[in-house]
């Protein structure tokens, strides 16, 4: 079957949360997140996406606000997201003016993903309810687009007040940032993406209650937009799925020997969220056989996403997750192959490649023939002026001139 068509070329990025064992240096860490992106913007990918967590130890960057200052000094062309900042943490003005400022010094490569908040234990340690994030989050993104317009906002909650609040500086980026709200299973981030006709974050898009939900909460999506006289686009829906890729589906898996249980520990204990098998068997294998992870080759990856396309019915970027299963240089080295190999069959990169390839391979007789009697001329055109002696046999053979020389 194949995919959907799409009228504009798709994204690529990272969303990386991160994801660092305890036993790691985190200055160091920090670090290679930031060398990644680097390596990303050198690569030509589009998007890089940030998290904000504050238990845990895994999820060690607190501030993507500051993680984005820091790398957009480092590079040039890659646009830069908060993946995402959990909005019942922050007053609304605080976080708004924070972004604000990031429009203006990265000239526009700032983007504001939002959320309600992902580990309980970070809303425990500040008192809030988890009961009560979702409903904030909605509250917060009432007063955030607005505010990121540029426009003049009173509000009262039970949390937050804002008096003819407004930001110092009008917005870089017009109208607004690009905002994006966070979505996994429940249709909490598709309603409020809807509802303000801002752009929609499948994080759990490879998982298969996120998979099977991927259509029905763009329905959900479509419906508010419709009820709220707003509109929301396809091209700014984003899809996050797991992915290492190498030459060989053998290599691959050997490259995630290095840091994939570490990885599956940190769900299993902490977040959850159980993605693999506690049988014995081989996590690479269920990864794989349910469809969350690419473990393989740009041919794999290249299937996930187009599997995606056809779930979903079209979206605008796929990010990979970081996550660190292998080492840094078989990281990097993966990313590369996603851009060299897997970016151009969903950018038509080479289209117009292949088409003159065609032409030319299809045309061969008819050029080369041209190109057989543009020589045979000149040869006899020297032949004419010159005799036929210091022209070497096998030339005059190749022409069909043998008996010239006779």
């Amino acid at each position: 079957m194949s995919s959907p068509s799409r009228s504009s070329k798709m994204r690529f990025g990272a969303f990386i949360a991160p994801f660092h064992p305890v036993a790691e240096n985190p200055t160091l860490a920090i670090e290679r997140d930031l060398e990644l992106v680097q390596w990303m913007d050198r690569l030509g990918y589009d998007e890089a996406w940030i998290g904000e967590h504050h238990s845990a130890g895994y999820e060690i960057i607190a501030s993507p606000e500051l993680f984005i200052a820091t790398v957009a000094e480092r590079t040039r062309n890659i646009r830069l997201g908060t993946g995402v900042s959990s909005l019942p943490y922050h007053h609304p003005l605080m976080l708004a003016d924070r972004i604000n400022q990031l429009d203006h010094v990265t000239r526009g490569r700032v983007m504001f993903g939002v959320g309600p908040g992902a580990l309980p234990s970070d809303a425990f340690m500040m008192g809030i309810p988890v009961s009560s994030q979702r409903d904030r989050m909605d509250e917060a993104i009432d007063v955030l687009v607005p505010l990121l317009r540029g426009e003049t906002v009173t509000k009262k909650t039970d949390w937050f007040e804002l008096n003819q609040a407004r930001l110092q500086m009008t917005p870089y980026t017009r109208p607004h940032v690009d905002i994006t709200v966070a979505s996994q299973v429940s249709p909490t981030g598709a309603r409020a993406a809807g509802k303000h006709g801002v752009g929609l974050l499948s994080i759990g898009a490879t998982q298969t209650g996120g998979f099977n939900a991927l259509a029905s909460n763009w329905a959900i999506a479509e419906e508010m937009a419709a009820a709220n006289g707003q509109t929301v686009d396809r091209n700014s829906w984003r899809l996050v799925g797991p992915m290492h890729i190498a030459e060989t589906r053998e290599k691959a898996r050997e490259n995630v020997r290095f840091g994939l249980e570490k990885w599956l520990y940190y769900f299993q204990e902490v977040a959850a969220l159980p993605l693999a098998p506690s049988d014995g068997g081989d996590p690479v294998d269920a990864l794989i056989a349910s469809g969350l992870a690419v473990i393989g080759t740009p041919e794999d990856a290249i299937a996930q996403i187009e599997r995606l396309e056809r779930q979903s019915g079209g979206f605008g970027a796929f990010l990979q997750m970081g996550h660190n299963w292998a080492d840094f240089e078989q990281t990097k080295r993966s990313y590369e192959l996603m851009a060299r190999y897997v970016f151009p069959r969903f950018q038509g990169s080479n289209a117009n490649r292949e088409a003159s390839l065609e032409w030319a391979r299809s045309n061969r007789e008819t050029f080369m023939g041209e190109a057989r009697m543009a020589v045979g001329m000149r040869v006899a055109q020297h032949i004419q002026e010159k005799g036929a002696e210091n022209i070497a046999p096998e030339i005059l053979e190749a022409m069909g001139m043998a008996s010239a020389k006779s």
